[in-house]
């Protein structure tokens, strides 16, 4: 069995509405990945939050390769490695949220930001998913026995990060 691994991690600042909010968070995006963040738009209106159909609402980054485990290691930090075992679905995704990105290591306040949270989703997966998202010979499904499960995220984030898991009683 192959040792899964981090496929991509994505962080979401989600403001509600398009605004000058809006442009900070992508700013403060740029500033703590180095990447040029996704507008995100409202899929419906929802009038009791004043959001129409279309309307921007969030900034949107992706990581793979190294900078998703640098950016890991640095959000992990930020919770004080520790994450809620209800933050693990029965996929192995990972995904647990940021008060203040003034909590992350590095970070200064800039007055012309202000403060904002954020969302971390991490996607596991095991070398040989790329089958199912090939363009030539695409697989119609990844056996059970190749995905990544539960435990096995949360072992590998125990021993790959040195994250502790608060687990149910």
């Amino acid at each position: 069995m192959l040792v899964p691994r981090v496929a991509k991690v994505v962080i979401n600042i989600s403001v509600g509405g398009s605004s000058e909010r809006l442009e900070k968070a992508v700013k403060l995006l740029n500033q703590l990945t180095g990447l040029n963040p996704s507008i995100r738009r409202a899929k419906k209106t929802i009038r009791e939050f004043g959001i129409s159909r279309r309307q921007p609402i969030a900034a949107v980054v992706t990581l793979k390769g190294n900078t998703a485990y640098e950016f890991l290691k640095k959000a992990l930090s930020a919770v004080n490695n520790i994450l809620k075992e209800e933050s693990f679905d029965n996929h192995g995704n990972i995904s647990f949220g940021i008060k203040e990105h003034l909590l992350l290591p590095g970070v200064r306040y800039d007055p012309d930001i202000g403060i904002f949270g954020m969302d971390v989703a991490i996607t596991m997966e095991r070398p040989g998913y790329r089958v199912i998202r090939r363009r030539r010979c695409r697989a119609k499904s990844i056996p059970r026995r190749h995905r990544v499960t539960r435990d096995e995220s949360m072992l590998l984030m125990e021993i790959l990060f040195g994250v502790r898991i608060s687990r149910r009683r």
